[in-house]
């Protein structure tokens, strides 16, 4: 199926992190519940419009790996895989 969001929202698959460190340590999951989170730009809109009638860009590209807000993004399931969708506004960081 292929995904086209409206406007500014962004289609991300999660990136899923090891919750161990280097050097062993164990990392709890409470440790990381306010944490921001990873992911990949499977789908982007075609921007938001101002309020001049004008389209504004994305700033991110399908491929991008980014830093979003942890409770920012709404999780759907689109043939059984799990994605997150939100606005542009939700992603804090391209990871480069």
């Amino acid at each position: 199926m292929k995904l086209q969001p409206l406007g500014d929202h962004v289609f991300l698959e999660p990136i899923v992190e090891d919750k161990t460190t280097k050097s062993g340590i164990v990392i709890p999951d409470t440790a990381e519940r306010e944490k921001p989170m990873k992911g990949k730009v499977i789908a982007t809109g075609p921007g938001k419009v101002n309020e001049k009638g004008e389209r504004v860009p994305m700033s991110v590209k399908v491929g991008d790996v980014v830093l979003f807000k942890k409770y920012g993004p709404d999780e759907v399931e689109v043939d059984g895989k799990k994605y997150l969708v939100g606005e542009e506004s939700d992603i804090l960081a391209i990871i480069e």
